[in-house]
């Protein structure tokens, strides 16, 4: 019995497991930490975030053979992110807006920036997003930590039910290992604990967080399919080599990008720019 624990222990499947499980803990522990503090060191970890997933995007894409198109974007990132790190989150969202126009009109002759304007919105999304949500106090925390919560349940249910249960593939030509059934679980994991982690925080579910819930789960999935779509497109297995088990940084947070970017979106729509949080949870 031994020795068979021990082969099912070093087994290619167990051995890549456990260092998703082991790096994800870690990572998210530290995010955690952080996210609770909130303030100036996690818009300091988010402008990080972004700076990273802006290279890597730009290595995966080769990006930096647009020259000096590639260059100015990368400059306003940075701009950008200082705007931002001074909660000046309006003028750092029409600098990228702004340069993202520029770039497509000096462009839209040879067209050989369109992975350039992507990853600057993309990038800038990545920390943006999650930043400006956490910003608008608990309401901000609240609703930050009901994306973190929606999407890692998603992911983590996703893969499980996936390989439990198999079944037809979800879209092989992108992904080759996703399924209807891990999609359909995560869906339903991703609802439900969101559901949970609002009643935990407020005695009460509301249909806004259930249908929210399930949308940012969706999207999340979206996300990681347009990550993986991305990756095969330019023959590249990861994004980076930053996070053992899991690649890049891009291949760990694809999902919650898109997802907090959505959320971001939605609050600013019902609430404004001010305290997007507030369209979602008022304390």
């Amino acid at each position: 019995m031994g020795l068979g624990l021990a082969r099912i222990l070093n087994a290619p499947t167990w051995t890549d497991l456990r260092s998703r499980l082991i790096s994800a803990i870690v990572l998210g522990v530290a995010v955690l930490v952080l996210t609770i503090i909130g303030g100036v060191p996690f818009r300091i970890l988010c402008c990080m975030a972004s700076v990273i997933v802006f290279d890597e995007w730009s290595r995966m894409t080769r990006a930096k053979r647009a020259g000096d198109i590639y260059a100015f974007a990368r400059r306003t990132l940075f701009v950008s992110l200082v705007a931002f790190l001074f909660e000046y989150h309006g003028i750092a969202l029409l600098i990228v807006a702004l340069a993202t126009a520029f770039i497509g009109i000096v462009d839209r002759g040879e067209r050989k920036a369109d992975w350039v304007m992507g990853g600057l919105v993309y990038s800038a999304l990545a920390g943006m997003a999650p930043g400006i949500l956490r910003d608008g106090g608990p309401e901000g925390l609240a609703v930050l930590g009901l994306v973190i919560c929606t999407v890692w349940a998603t992911d983590v249910f996703a893969y499980f039910t996936g390989r439990s249960v198999g079944g037809p593939k979800l879209m092989p030509l992108v992904s080759p290992k996703k399924t209807i059934s891990g999609a359909v679980g995560g869906l339903i994991a991703g609802t439900v604990c969101a559901a949970a982690f609002s009643y935990w925080l407020t005695d009460e579910v509301t249909w806004l967080v259930v249908l929210l819930a399930a949308v940012l789960s969706i999207v999340g999935q979206a996300g990681d399919l347009f990550e993986s779509w991305i990756k095969r497109r330019f023959g590249v297995k990861d994004s980076g080599r930053l996070i053992p088990g899991h690649g890049g940084l891009m291949d760990r947070i694809d999902a919650l990008i898109v997802s907090a970017a959505v959320a971001l979106l939605f609050g600013i729509a019902v609430a404004g720019l001010d305290h997007p949080a507030r369209a979602i949870f008022a304390f």
